[in-house]
């Protein structure tokens, strides 16, 4: 696969601390309205998120953070994340 192409730009940050920036193949992130999968070229969006985890795919491997709340925005094939973990 081809990232650039295929992929998105997942950032996720705290209050605090940058926690990750990379390309991803997916992220699947736990909203208040349940929990939705991000794919490349995404419709745009913001929501809030409820106390779960995170998903995300890279190099097809499955990585999961356990997050308090937060929100999260989708643009142009990247997803801004700000979370209290």
């Amino acid at each position: 696969m081809d990232n650039v192409r295929s992929g998105i730009y997942l950032s996720i940050s705290s209050p605090g601390s940058r926690i990750l920036g990379q390309m991803v193949s997916a992220v699947s992130l736990p909203g208040l309205g349940g929990r939705f999968c991000v794919l490349h070229d995404h419709a745009p969006l913001i929501s809030a998120l409820e106390e779960g985890d995170i998903e995300y795919t890279v190099g097809g491997e499955k990585n999961i953070l356990h997050i308090r709340s937060g929100f999260a925005e989708v643009s142009d094939n990247t997803v801004s994340v700000c979370v209290e973990v």
